[in-house]
């Protein structure tokens, strides 16, 4: 195979272990933060940020390697707008809480049998196209011009070696650091050291990010037709892969695309065999508003903020990127606003 083929074959099965793994273990952002604040259960956010911690390490390790060039994914950019980047964070965030999951979690989901979770895919992929490329795109540039700045460092790494430090030292001093405080945390909690299979999902989840970055950064590497250096990211990936699934005839598969296939795919498959597959549906007309409407905000959001919580909360972190702190932060804070204070999404029975 060439090289375009292998990163293609790479995506595939890097979304089938993600939507096999999602599926067995609940893996999502929004579990985790919902669990950790409201219910005291901090399992998953644990498991979350073992995965941060080991994308963190095994990517900057790749990077300092020389195997993969993180510079050229599209969190490490010269210039970026950090107001619209927090400002989508804080969209997708919230509308996460809306539709109970992010747009991977309604994939995994989807495989389940969860039709709530069609309407949810859907509706992202077609804002996040319109915020692309659509009635929404020109909104979003105009809002980008006006705010974008130049860094002469755009990453923690590049922040310590304007300290003094080598590249290379910077890179391993950066990612030392924040990997270890992540993983330290995760292991810190007795419950966590007691749930294998939630540490499993933390370090293959983590793993498969890295992973993404050698399919597309090493294994995808030519001169004459590289592939774009990218991992798991779930918003433009399902935009893409509705218009693939409509107007197939001209266009190519890639990463982002077959990953969207491989996470429904892996889910499915899973469900089926351990006896999870069970449709569900909206409890009322006013369920899907509320849902759709989450899908909306996400898929606009995730566009503005150049990713998801797992393109820019896993994938995006791993680069160290400051545009991912941002985003990150803005995701953090939307999740925050929907689960807690004046503007928290309240139960539909309560509503």
């Amino acid at each position: 195979m060439d090289s375009a083929n292998i990163v293609v074959v790479s995506g595939l099965l890097i979304g089938l272990l993600y939507g096999s793994v999602g599926l067995l273990s609940g893996f999502c952002l929004l579990s985790s933060l919902r669990g950790f604040w409201a219910e005291g259960d901090a399992r998953l956010v644990r498991s979350y940020a073992l995965a941060i911690g080991v994308a963190v390490a095994a990517t900057q390790l790749l990077a300092a390697a020389g195997l993969v060039d993180i510079g050229k994914s599209i969190y490490l950019q010269p210039s970026f707008s950090g107001p619209v980047m927090f400002f989508g964070g804080l969209l997708f965030g919230y509308g996460m809480v809306l539709a109970n999951g992010c747009g991977s979690r309604a994939l995994v989901l989807l495989g389940r049998g969860n039709l709530r979770s069609f309407v949810v895919v859907v509706v992202l992929a077609i804002f996040a196209q319109m915020t692309l490329k659509g009635l929404i795109a020109p909104a979003r540039i105009a809002m980008v011009g006006a705010s974008q700045t130049s860094a002469t460092a755009n990453s923690v790494p590049a922040l310590f070696a304007a300290a003094g430090l080598s590249p290379t030292a910077a890179r391993m001093l950066a990612a030392s650091i924040i990997s270890a405080a992540l993983i330290i945390f995760a292991f810190a909690h007795p419950s966590f050291r007691r749930s294998p299979g939630q540490i499993a999902a933390g370090l293959v989840i983590g793993l498969l990010v890295a992973a993404g970055w050698f399919a597309s950064g090493y294994l995808g590497a030519d001169e004459f037709n590289p592939a774009p250096v990218t991992s798991l990211t779930f918003i433009a990936p399902i935009a893409d892969a509705l218009q693939y699934v409509m107007l197939s005839t001209g266009s190519t598969l890639n990463f982002g695309i077959v990953t969207v296939f491989g996470v429904f795919a892996g889910s499915l498959a899973t469900a089926l065999l351990t006896g999870r597959f069970q449709l569900e549906g909206y409890q009322s007309p006013r369920h899907m508003l509320r849902s759709g409407s989450g899908a909306a905000l996400m898929g606009a959001g995730g566009v503005m903020a150049f990713g998801c919580s797992i393109g820019q909360g896993l994938t995006g972190f791993s680069t160290l990127a400051l545009a991912s702190l941002i985003a990150f932060a803005g995701i953090l804070v939307g999740t925050a606003a929907g689960l807690r204070g004046a503007l928290r999404v309240r139960p539909l029975a309560a509503a």
